[in-house]
């Protein structure tokens, strides 16, 4: 971009030197220096346009990637909410066979118990 600037400038240069001292002469230098000027003035604003673009596409970057990042959070933490689930049930799940052999182990006891009086 800075070498079409300085491309530009030269060719503005250039003109204004070649031209001889007279009225159309002197128009045509004002109108290669007012192009030059404005082809300065674009490639500023292409430059500024391009700094704006690219900081907006590492926001929207930042953005997802903050979206992705929150997303494997909540992922993380409804499969940990799941597996404490799954390991209460299974804890349940075997005190109530504890109760279960405690109570046939108690049944036979009794039944024992009952022979030994008889």
């Amino acid at each position: 971009m800075n070498i079409k600037l300085y491309v530009a400038l030269a060719a503005a240069v250039l003109a204004l030197s070649a031209c001889q001292k007279t009225d159309t002469a002197q128009t045509e230098a004002a109108e290669a220096a007012n192009a030059a000027s404005q082809a300065a003035d674009a490639a500023s604003t292409a430059a500024t346009e391009s700094a704006e673009a690219a900081a907006a596409a590492t926001d929207a970057a930042a953005a997802q990637a903050g979206a992705a990042v929150e997303q494997a959070a909540d992922s993380t933490a409804a499969a940990a909410s799941n597996a404490a689930a799954g390991a209460a049930a299974a804890t349940a799940d075997a005190a109530q066979a504890t109760a279960d052999a405690a109570e046939k182990v108690a049944d036979k006891a009794d039944k024992a118990a009952e022979e030994v009086k008889k």
